[in-house]
């Protein structure tokens, strides 16, 4: 049990107030059970069983709004009604601040030449400690640097407590590592942002905001600027001022969309299956093939299926997915084919969802025959095909290559995943069996981006994993799937993300 709504009295129609704050994994199936409970009246302790609901949290981000209605279930013989789920993601400061700042006239610290000053912004704690949460580069032998413009997260900044003191201690660099202090001073996130409607001019000498090791004081009137003072030197001569002053060039902020951001603002993952029929594989009715169907337990391909396939469902609307083969002779003409579909319907090759797909493919195998070689870029350029037909961020495509081996066409497969790598796409390969996967890692580009004739990837869209890093030593299936979904799917979100911000592609509001 993870919570408890409160009680409504006398009501067939409730709407709970109480929120669940659930962690979110779009690389699990994370599964939940609702469970209404009526009280009989004044005696207390007694409840009735109103029924059950059981849902896949992914299917509630997936649905239109996150509005998801699922009937109750449960008691025999009655209907139990409807519960409406509804679902937002928490708001967790996912602003991401671009600042740029200069400084004139600091302390001079070295005997030979001027300073080499950088600065050293604090997060300030909740027990009243600091943390650094960002250094600027060195800027050398100068009194009026101008450091480069930089971005930090607004959580990292000030863990989205826009008055929490922000600290930032300005240094002489020195080689040896024991940089001289020149001064400090002390703001907040919600003072800096003043100077986005400042532009960018500020006059030096007019000091506004001045902190020393304490809560900054703010004045009227802009330009915000901020005095240097150097506590340790103040306290020495009686005539000081200031170590110098830092400016506050430029202040810009902007949203970290999430991919939960692109789901609920309409974003569908078309899914893919594209499973490998070479002869590599073994006679499927050999107990030792790995498309061998026990009547005990599923093969290693119908497992990276289902483990796979059943996490993505949920964030596909129409639940129809395409499904090929590759590497087989096919009915009646024996015509060797590296894109046929599943259940046989050249026309519409989709399967109605990851049982629908896994049926198919049980009866390809009695009809097809395994041969070969094993060919990636035919149908990784048919997704592709797909894929390039809407490109505005509706639409993002996902396809599954479950092999067994050896790639025969690598220098096609590249140029295929080179093209496919400025689409809304990603492919996941699971290799399945003993066989050394060299060239599968290749074409997951984490080291080395994949290329082809002199051109780069636009980005990393493949992920593979040897299906039997997950075989769990106990011969658990079910926990065996659940690892490898999560490995294979972790990256999926970041992909999706990468192709939207290269593409400059916000999220649509959810009506």
């Amino acid at each position: 049990q993870f919570g408890r709504t409160e009680v409504i009295d006398n009501t067939l129609n409730p709407d709970f107030v109480r929120k669940f704050v659930l962690d979110y994994y779009f690389e699990e199936k994370q599964n939940l059970r609702f469970d209404p409970l009526g009280s009989h009246g004044a005696v207390l302790g007694v409840q009735d069983f109103l029924g059950q609901a059981f849902v896949a949290l992914g299917e509630v981000i997936g649905s239109q709004r996150g509005r998801l209605e699922r009937a109750l279930t449960g008691v025999p013989g009655k209907r139990c009604g409807t519960i409406l789920l509804l679902a937002e993601e928490l708001s967790n400061c996912r602003d991401i601040v671009t600042m740029q700042l200069c400084a004139n006239k600091l302390d001079k610290k070295d005997f030979f030449g001027k300073s080499d000053p950088f600065l050293v912004f604090y997060r300030s704690n909740e027990d009243g400690t600091f943390t650094i949460c960002h250094k600027t580069e060195v800027v050398k032998n100068t009194l009026n640097p101008v450091w480069q413009p930089f971005t930090i997260p607004v959580r990292t900044l000030c863990n989205g407590d826009y008055d929490r003191t922000v600290k930032i201690d300005v240094y002489d660099w020195d080689r040896d590592g024991s940089h001289d202090f020149i001064g400090e001073f002390a703001t907040s996130y919600r003072e800096l942002s003043r100077a986005q409607s400042q532009f960018t001019v500020y006059e030096v000498g007019r000091g506004y905001g001045v902190g020393v090791r304490g809560t900054p004081h703010v004045g009227p009137n802009p330009p915000w600027h901020l005095q240097v003072l150097n506590p340790r030197k103040k306290c020495k001569k009686k005539k000081y001022v200031n170590s110098g002053t830092v400016t506050l060039l430029s202040f810009s902020v902007e949203s970290e969309f999430t991919f939960v951001d692109y789901i609920r603002g309409g974003t569908q993952l078309n899914f893919t299956v594209a499973i490998d029929f070479t002869a590599s594989n073994g006679l499927p009715s050999h107990p030792t093939s790995l498309h061998y169907v026990s009547p005990y337990q599923l093969s290693a391909y119908a497992l990276a299926l289902k483990a796979v396939g059943e996490v993505i469902q949920d964030y596909d609307s129409d639940k129809l997915f395409p499904a090929y083969g590759f590497g087989a002779k096919l009915p009646p003409d024996g015509k060797i084919s590296h894109q046929f579909p599943l259940n046989n319907n050249e026309d519409n090759p989709s399967c109605a969802g990851i049982d629908g797909v896994l049926e198919s493919y049980l009866q390809s195998l009695r009809t097809v025959q395994l041969y070969g070689p094993t060919n990636f870029a035919p149908v990784i350029n048919q997704v592709a095909g797909a894929a390039a037909q809407v490109t505005d961020g509706s639409q993002y495509h996902v396809l599954l290559i479950i092999t067994d081996g050896v790639i025969s066409d690598m220098l096609q497969t590249k140029e295929a995943i080179v093209t496919a790598s400025s689409l809304p796409m990603s492919i996941i390969i699971v290799g399945v069996g003993p066989a050394e996967f060299e060239a599968m890692e290749e074409l997951d580009g984490d080291e080395v981006r994949v290329s082809s004739r002199g051109r780069y990837a636009e980005r990393d869209i493949v992920q593979f994993v040897p299906f039997r890093d997950y075989v769990d030593d106990s011969g658990n299936q079910v926990l065996s799937m659940a690892r490898l979904a999560k490995d294979v799917l972790a990256e999926i979100p970041e992909q999706l993300l990468s192709y939207m911000k290269t593409r400059d592609i916000k999220p649509r509001r959810a009506d």
